[in-house]
C-alpha cells in the first residue's frame, strides 16, 4: 500500500497544528507525530475506521473511511493498492 495526503488534509494537517502551537508548541508537535503514526496504522490495516455513508444507512460508493487518531477524525479513501487522505479534523470541530 501507498500512503498520499491530498492538498486538503495537507491543509488541516498545517491548521491544526498551528493551532495547537500558539499555546503550547512541544504539544503541537507531540500530537503531529501522534497523527502521523496513527495514519500510518493504515499502511499495514488499510480498513480501520468507520466506512463513511451518504445517507441513513447508504455506505458512499467508493471505499470512504474514518479512523480516529487522538482526538482528530482522519478521513481518507481507499484506492487499489493506494490510500489518499481527504481530510483531518478535531472531533470537536463543527463540520457542515
Amino acid at each position: 500500500m501507498k500512503l498520499a495526503f491530498s492538498r486538503q488534509a495537507r491543509d488541516d494537517f498545517v491548521r491544526l497544528r498551528a493551532f495547537i502551537a500558539e499555546h503550547d508548541p512541544a504539544a503541537a508537535a507531540r500530537i503531529a507525530r501522534g497523527m502521523l503514526r496513527g495514519i500510518e496504522r493504515l499502511l499495514r490495516h488499510p480498513r480501520l475506521g468507520k466506512r463513511v455513508a451518504i445517507g441513513p444507512d447508504v455506505p458512499a460508493p467508493e471505499e470512504i473511511r474514518d479512523w480516529l487518531v487522538l482526538d482528530y477524525v482522519i478521513r481518507y479513501l481507499i484506492s487499489g493498492d493506494r490510500i489518499l487522505v481527504l481530510r483531518m479534523w478535531h472531533g470537536k470541530e463543527q463540520r457542515r
